[in-house]
């Protein structure tokens, strides 16, 4: 690839949705849309097409409860895959959970790992130290990204003064080109996200969201080619500017991995106690159903023309499900995010935004 310029130049989009080919509809349920929304959707539903497939069935339910126990077969599966759905999800969350447990000297060594990054990051803003806020830390970091970006131009502004009566070449071809291009780029992006994190609570999926658009592990990798195959071209001062825009890159991808966990964390134990609340109506519901309807005269006449012993089994079915819905709408969150994480650093894993003709030997 003969330009290291923006996404134009057949590279990676910065934010998230831009990149890959799933559909940006597809990408708002998996990750934008209300837990609550997408949990509810799949068991509206189920609710319908157990009522249609029970107005289609040449042999209506009543008669089915009459010579059999359909109902009662059901409930009595529903009601053993909620007591062990449940028990298994709360077991693997207080497996991942125990990790935050360890003796004092692991608890130490954590401590003073994260403290010397923050001192890090505080050295990298000039501060006295770095805001405490996950949201906070991060757009300060976004901010100090688009700072060196800024930096990289004007050592470049200061080259281009010097060398005015000179024959400056301003093709794409141009190192100083290039190198203002991708300094323009990262600012802009940097800012986007550090707006978007502006007055954002940890705990929200936002923080996360607006962290995932700044595409650092492409940005490090530009960074580094643009230092190392323009060397002789460029002068000392954007040479060290362009290094430390890149420490700047290199220390959001922890940062922002470690806001990753946090909230992945935070995210178990809401749905933990979620499917708790949502498991106990569905045991209600399910028990109920064992034991009141297996006698088809309980529950008698029609609604708009539905039975309604096929409404309330309908319903049955559906809340005894809720548990699970909750359970795929935490994980389709989860999961995609997860895949869209998976390297820290400058590896390119999709391969819908890899060029193949890379050129990285030049």
């Amino acid at each position: 690839m003969s330009n290291t310029g923006g996404p134009s130049a057949g590279e990676p989009d910065d934010t998230m949705r831009e990149r890959g080919t799933t559909s940006r509809a597809k990408l708002r349920a998996l990750l934008d849309a209300d837990r609550r929304v997408v949990a509810a959707a799949p068991l509206v539903v189920v609710f319908c097409s157990v009522v249609v497939l029970g107005q289609l069935d040449p042999t209506p339910l009543r008669v089915a409860v009459e010579s059999s126990d359909p109902i009662e077969t059901l409930a009595q599966g529903l009601l053993t895959a909620i007591i062990t759905g449940v028990t298994l999800v709360v077991t693997i969350n207080q497996l991942v959970l125990s990790r935050e447990l360890g003796p004092l000297g692991d608890q130490r060594d954590r401590m003073e790992g994260s403290m010397r990054f923050r001192e890090d990051v505080a050295d990298l803003l000039d501060a006295p130290v770095a805001p405490p806020e996950p949201s906070a830390f991060l757009r300060a970091l976004a901010e100090g990204i688009a700072s060196r970006a800024r930096a990289v131009e004007d050592t470049l502004d200061a080259d281009g003064d010097a060398s005015e009566s000179g024959d400056a070449d301003t093709s794409d071809a141009d190192p100083t080109t290039r190198v203002r291009e991708f300094a323009e780029e990262v600012e802009s992006n940097a800012e986007a996200v550090a707006e978007r994190l502006e007055g954002r609570q940890f705990g929200t999926f936002e923080v996360l969201s607006a962290a995932l658009d700044l595409n650092y592990s492409w940005k490090i990798y530009q960074a580094a080619r643009l230092r190392r195959v323009h060397d002789a071209d460029l002068s000392s001062e954007t040479k060290t500017a362009l290094s430390e825009l890149r420490d700047a890159l290199e220390l959001f991808g922890p940062a922002r991995e470690h806001v990753k966990t946090l909230y992945f964390r935070w995210e178990l134990v809401d749905l933990s106690r979620t499917m708790f609340y949502a498991a106990v109506p569905a045991l209600v519901a399910s028990i109920g159903a064992i034991l009141f309807l297996d006698d088809p005269t309980t529950i008698t006449g029609a609604t708009l023309g539905v039975s309604n012993l096929l409404l309330t089994v309908a319903f049955v079915v559906a809340v005894s499900l809720a548990p699970f819905a909750v359970l795929a709408a935490a994980v389709l969150r989860i999961s995609t995010v997860a895949k869209r994480t998976l390297s820290i650093g400058p590896f390119v894993l999709r391969s819908e935004t890899r060029e193949d003709d890379l050129d990285w030997e030049s």
